[in-house]
């Protein structure tokens, strides 16, 4: 079983910045084709500061972090035996080219299926910019398979 006194550890936070190549880069990855994401001119023209951060991109600014997958870590996990379950996204603001974007990272529950055979670890992340606006939160899904 998972050490559900974690519940509520917070992960170390941290700032990534949000470059413009990145932006392209992770648009192209996804096969986004709208010209708001891959030309800044019509970012631009469409009203926004600079390239917009497509749908999902908040996950790609975890990757920033000083330690990749620190639950692992945490929780003293088997990498083998992990799943990622979900990801949802909400969103509150614009990220941009040119925003640095802060993480703050916690457990927020742990459960289990199938008599223990699955445990479920959720994490949620918070992202604000430059500004102290908070401009998208993210709940990640890990499953654990004993």
């Amino acid at each position: 079983m998972l050490d559900r006194s974690k519940i509520g550890h917070q992960f170390k936070t941290f700032s990534a910045p949000i470059e413009l190549g990145r932006l392209k880069f992770f648009a192209k990855a996804i096969g986004e084709t709208n010209p708001i994401y891959l030309d800044e001119s019509a970012a631009r023209d469409a009203g926004y500061r600079s390239l917009p951060a497509p749908p999902s991109f908040p996950f790609s600014i975890d990757l920033d972090g000083p330690e990749l997958l620190p639950v692992i870590r945490v929780l003293e996990l088997n990498i083998a035996k992990v799943l990622h379950g979900s990801q949802e996204f909400e969103y509150f603001g614009q990220i941009c080219a040119g925003d640095t974007i802060e993480v703050r990272s916690a457990i927020k529950d742990m459960f289990d299926k199938k008599g223990g055979a699955l445990e479920f670890v959720v994490i949620e992340s918070s992202y604000t910019n430059q500004h102290q606006e908070l401009v998208a939160k993210a709940t990640n899904t890990l499953v654990y398979r004993n």
